[in-house]
């Protein structure tokens, strides 16, 4: 067995008689989305999918983003690229900026008192513009040809991550414009040779977020985990679709 893959867990599950809240990421909050049965299977049954395989080049150019944008950041003064693409704006420095940043820590928490939902969720940066508005900022690597954009039908996930966090610092009480960022590195595949070198091209995409779906999916959540029947799968879920198509072929053995 894999020591990463507990495919029986009994910890973090939704306890329908438990008074204490339930912690809701911001990660469960998009499997929901996803795909409703995944979800239930995960947070009420404890059995998650197979985790993929970590990012560690993509994590990689969020470390030293980040280690860009904080120099900045202590200094007070805007990063480059914001002068490049026009942003008025600069680093927030905050003392709560390294929890926020803390997803597995909790990063930005609200408990939302409909549902007895903790929601978190983690944020790679936020900027600051001249109105005391906190902007949201997630840094993405990718390595394709052209230009990056937003506009794949996959990267609904994308929007879907900054919207929560832009809903999470209204509820903290901060005031949050609608517009949002994404960093976006562009591994460069058109070089001539490798020479031990990885170079990336830098956009900054402004994106018009818009919350207004988060209370309802919580509500939505709140009556998938309450029911005690599993719901139907989301036909475009792969994880679904194979775990039929297993049981068909071993039933007819």
């Amino acid at each position: 067995m894999s020591q990463y893959y507990n495919p029986q867990r009994t910890r973090n599950l939704f306890d329908p008689t438990a008074p204490v809240p339930f912690r809701l990421s911001r990660s469960k909050i998009d499997l929901f989305l996803n795909c409703p049965r995944c979800f239930y299977l995960d947070r009420r049954l404890g059995v998650a999918q197979p985790p993929g395989y970590p990012f560690t080049l993509n994590s990689a150019v969020d470390k030293l983003l980040k280690k860009e944008f904080d120099a900045h950041r202590v200094q007070g003064t805007a990063h480059p690229l914001m002068k490049t693409y026009n942003i008025d704006a600069v680093p927030l420095n905050h003392p709560r900026m390294d929890e926020w940043r803390d997803a597995l820590g909790g990063g930005v928490q609200y408990l939302h008192p409909a549902t007895n939902f903790l929601v978190t969720g983690g944020v790679d940066d936020i900027w600051v513009n001249p109105k005391g508005e906190f902007m949201v900022v997630d840094y993405k690597a990718t390595a394709k040809n052209g230009q990056v954009d937003l506009e794949a039908a996959w990267q609904i996930g994308y929007k879907r991550q900054v919207e929560i966090y832009q809903w999470l610092l209204r509820h903290n009480d901060f005031r949050v414009s609608h517009t949002a960022y994404f960093v976006y590195a562009n591994g460069q595949t058109d070089r001539e040779a490798f020479d031990g070198r990885l170079e990336f091209n830098v956009a900054v995409l402004a994106y018009q977020g818009n919350d207004s779906w988060v209370e309802e999916a919580l509500a939505d959540i709140q009556r998938c985990l309450l029911s005690e029947h599993l719901p139907p799968p989301s036909p475009d879920c792969d994880y679904c679709r194979y775990r039929e198509a297993a049981s068909i072929a071993e039933n007819s053995k």
